[in-house]
């Protein structure tokens, strides 16, 4: 391997494949869904993300010159987002050994169902969501492009939209109480606030 072809950012490609990979492996692990939101109600979180993720991946701009780059970054400070996207991953690796065979990639109720408020769930609501987040963070840090935050900035707004979806849907199937009184202990998505 040359190199050239390690670099900070073919690092971070590496960490989002390698965790996509096994995160998409990990679904079949996952108890019967017993109910849906309505249909229709995930697209726009969907859509968000999706767009989000092209802008933050696809759209690359080396040319330090380019109106579109806002800095870059150094080699220090790259490996050091290499770190934060590692971490921000085996954050939402722990939430998602956590919540074990509740997991869902989609917003539903599983068999046997309830408020999971222990481990990663103490400190934030949506701890998957926080690690993705984190780890977008640090390819914005890396990639430094308007297309790259815009697309983080799309993506963060996504998860967002799907925790507010899936806090009012497991209001309604958990019962509010419960739900509630979780809330009211523990931040949506950003630890210690």
């Amino acid at each position: 391997m040359t190199r050239a072809m390690i670099n900070p950012e073919n690092a971070l490609f590496a960490v989002w494949a390698f965790w996509a990979v096994s995160w998409w492996a990990a679904a079949l692990w996952a108890n019967r869904t017993v109910a849906r939101p309505a249909a229709g109600s995930e697209f726009f979180y969907r859509l968000l993300t999706i767009v989000g993720a092209v802008l933050l991946f696809g759209l690359v701009e080396r040319d330090p010159s380019s109106p579109y780059m806002l800095w870059i970054a150094g080699p220090a400070l790259s490996w050091s987002m290499v770190g934060l996207a590692v971490l921000g991953f085996l954050f939402a690796w722990w939430a998602r050994l956590h919540l074990g065979r509740l997991w869902s990639a989609s917003v539903t109720k599983k068999s046997d169902h309830r408020v999971v408020d222990a481990g990663p769930y103490g400190l934030v609501r949506h701890p998957i969501y926080t690690g993705i987040i984190a780890a977008s963070i640090a390819m914005v840090v890396v990639r430094g492009s308007v297309f790259a935050l815009a697309g983080a900035v799309l993506m963060t707004l996504g998860w967002y939209i799907k925790a507010r979806l899936e806090e009012r849907f497991l209001r309604q199937e958990l019962g509010a109480a419960d739900y509630d009184a979780y809330a009211a202990r523990v931040p949506m998505l950003v630890p210690f606030t």
